[in-house]
């Protein structure tokens, strides 16, 4: 019941998350693109031998290695903060959760942590192909945290190879390659990576661009921008086509998010896809009824193109937000309402099994109730809807209420989606700009390109939370996607111990941004030292 819900402590406790979440994931895709970037170049060095190549490849390493050390620091205070702020979470699903929470500390921390040594300190100490294999273990290594942590957020935006123990009340895996392969996760990997990708090229490029600006280091800067250029032209192309599988998956297992991502009320066949919109900010999902109606102060519509991106067809019918919570019989489209009764009997099930269990384990009531939950009828129609069960209410006006609070912020996730998209599709075009000229030798005179690539870089920062806005508040109110509410996840402890460490926290990490942008800004300006070869 939601009278029962500490609403102020599940806010602060997602404020908290979200503050270290945020910030953690300004360090991560750094990590991720300079990682690579700087392993070609060393590549390229291992093979021509020009020192040049070596003296570049220190300089963006030492920028790598500044960025890495925050981000992991950030990191450890994100998965500690599952067991201390949301640890009814962690006992429901602790069992999937926790194994690529595992899997990450034991196999990728322990390849960055070996070969990062190397990387760093071993230059003219150890031969040029094993300080090579170094530098490209450590990228892959921090590839292979991702990969653990987007695994994870993968299952609980779409719950797959798991199984429901009545006996316990949690969630166990049951399919580790269904986890760890699922349509989900392997989006959620490439684009995240790919993303990580552009964002380091554009920092190479932002960075090279100042360089000559102020007629710094020509071959130094020209080198750069080509690698980064022709990196990110790749990774951009990889990255539309990972968001374009990635939009089909979610209509399939997040019809809502999808909803919200185009603000779309009212379903319909040929539905436009808005390329740019202003919301009239009059609707918001609380006060969301029947009557809403999507109301655009401005909108410039691409015709059928929505349901092409969804269905790869121009007459699919895409379901709006009142088709998911009212239903839609002629669509398929069942209603929150009948998912709310059907997840509160599910746990009423639960209820009456847990009874019966304490008081007669061998009885015919607690063995039929056991039946049930080996029954996969019951579990494909009632349990998987077994999180909707909390909005229950038996008045009918009061259900439905609840019924269209199970809406995410709409404004938000509308204005993070089509930001991250613009943004991604103008990022493509910068790299090939700069190929271009690059390769032509042309970029030293245009000076208004150069300023435009160095104020990209905090864009391509934008662009990168945007992503992660549009796939955790645009999945509001689940923290495991149709199992699990995030107000039943938190843990039930004292809301202003939540409101000081949050604030802890705000200050710890704005010192930490504040020493990281200054150390960043400094190295940058003394540039790559002189005799690379030493």
């Amino acid at each position: 019941m939601l009278e029962n819900i500490d609403f102020t402590l599940v806010n602060w406790s997602r404020a908290q998350f979200a503050l270290t979440a945020m910030f953690h994931w300004i360090f991560v895709p750094l990590t991720l693109g300079l990682g690579f970037i700087m392993a070609y170049m060393e590549s390229i060095y291992f093979r021509t031998g020009d020192p040049e190549w070596k003296r570049i490849t220190k300089f963006w390493m030492k920028l790598f290695g500044i960025n890495f050390a925050i981000g992991v620091a950030t990191g450890i205070i994100l998965e500690f903060e599952f067991g201390t702020n949301w640890s009814n979470y962690s006992w429901f699903v602790g069992d999937i959760f926790g194994a690529p929470l595992a899997i990450e500390g034991i196999m990728a921390f322990f390849m960055e942590s070996t070969f990062i040594a190397v990387m760093f300190f071993g230059w003219d100490k150890v031969s040029k192909r094993f300080h090579l294999t170094a530098t490209w273990l450590t990228a892959v290594g921090a590839s292979l945290s991702a990969v653990w942590i987007l695994v994870a957020n993968a299952w609980m935006q779409n719950p797959v190879g798991t199984t429901f123990n009545p006996d316990t009340a949690r969630n166990e895996m049951v399919d580790f390659w269904a986890v760890l392969l699922s349509e989900t996760a392997v989006n959620k990997f490439v684009h995240t990576i790919t993303s990580g990708f552009v964002l380091g090229a554009i920092f190479v490029i932002g960075v090279s661009s100042w360089f000559l600006i102020k007629k710094r280091e020509f071959l130094f800067a020209k080198r750069s921008i080509v690698i980064a250029a022709t990196f990110g032209v790749i990774s951009s192309v990889i990255l539309i086509a990972t968001g374009d599988s990635s939009a089909k998956e979610i209509v399939k297992t997040q019809p809502m998010k999808f909803a919200a991502m185009e603000a779309l009320y009212e379903g319909q066949t040929h539905a436009p896809l808005v390329a740019f919109g202003i919301l009239s900010g009059k609707e918001h999902h609380k006060n969301m009824t029947a009557d809403s109606q999507s109301d655009f102060l401005f909108k410039i519509e691409v015709p059928s193109m929505l349901s092409v991106l969804a269905y790869n067809s121009p007459k699919a019918y895409v379901a709006g937000m009142k088709d998911l919570i009212l239903g839609n019989e002629a669509q398929g489209i069942m209603s929150y309402k009948e998912k709310i009764r059907r997840g509160y009997e599910a746990q009423q099930t639960l209820r009456a099994y847990k009874a019966a269990q304490k008081d007669d384990p061998q009885g015919e009531t607690f063995l039929a109730l056991r039946a049930k939950f080996e029954d996969q009828a019951f579990m494909d129609n009632y349990f998987r809807y077994f999180g909707y069960g909390n909005y229950y209410h038996p008045d009918p006006a009061q259900l439905e209420k609840n019924a269209f609070t199970m809406v995410p912020p709409i404004s938000m996730t509308f204005y993070a989606f089509h930001i991250m998209v613009i943004l991604g599709v103008y990022f493509l075009g910068l790299f090939i700009v700069f190929l271009f000229l690059a390769m032509r030798d042309q970029l030293h005179d245009k000076k208004w390109l150069l300023w435009a690539a160095v104020w990209t870089i905090p864009l391509a920062y934008v662009a990168s939370q945007a992503g992660w806005i549009v796939a955790e508040v645009g999945r509001q109110p689940w923290v495991i996607q149709d199992l699990m509410p995030t107000m039943k996840a938190v843990t039930q402890i004292d809301t202003g111990s939540v409101m000081i460490t949050f604030f802890l926290f705000t200050v710890t990490f704005i010192g930490l941004a504040i020493a990281e942008v200054k150390i960043m800004l400094k190295q940058i300006k003394v540039g790559p030292k002189k005799g690379g070869n030493k």
